[in-house]
């Protein structure tokens, strides 16, 4: 299975992330544990059970970031062409209505539609991805299929 790609400052996001939860985290929840345990018979104890399932979807979390870390691609900006659309990308798209937008195609955890970073993994970023410009592509939404246009790749 190919690695997934990720941005310097992707990377840099999760690992700063990764840390928080391993340093700060892990040991606020080992704390609540450690009071929950204090309040005595643990099979009717409910803040207990609350820590424990905290726990697990931390511990879960961690694991996925771990993972996500060990797992992928680093795209530097020199990596980043501007002759086809690829992680890093920041694309002109026109749509059937002549209107442009520009987007920034980035990993899945540097989504912030505000700012006009869309994942690789979206409907409109995976059919954008290994575009040239002047290439057309439609893409199913709820409201039916919509066309867009690349107008322009840049870094």
């Amino acid at each position: 299975m190919a690695k997934k790609q990720i941005s310097r400052t992707g990377y840099e996001k999760l690992q700063k992330q990764y840390e928080e939860l391993i340093s700060v985290k892990r040991a606020e929840v080992a704390q609540k544990l450690k009071e929950a345990r204090s309040f005595g018979d643990l099979s009717e104890n409910s803040e207990y059970d609350e820590a424990k399932n905290e726990q697990a979807m931390l511990e879960a979390k961690i694991a996925r970031i771990e993972y996500d870390l060990e797992n992928c691609d680093i795209v530097d900006d020199d990596m980043i062409s501007t002759q086809e659309v690829g992680m890093g990308s920041v694309v002109d798209l026109k749509d059937e209505l002549g209107r442009v937008k520009r987007y920034q195609i980035v990993s899945t955890n540097e989504i912030d539609i505000a700012a006009g970073k869309i994942s690789d993994e979206s409907p409109l970023g995976s059919q954008a991805m290994r575009k040239k410009t002047g290439d057309e592509f439609s893409v199913v939404t709820p409201n039916g299929e919509k066309k867009y246009t690349i107008m322009n790749i840049s870094k």
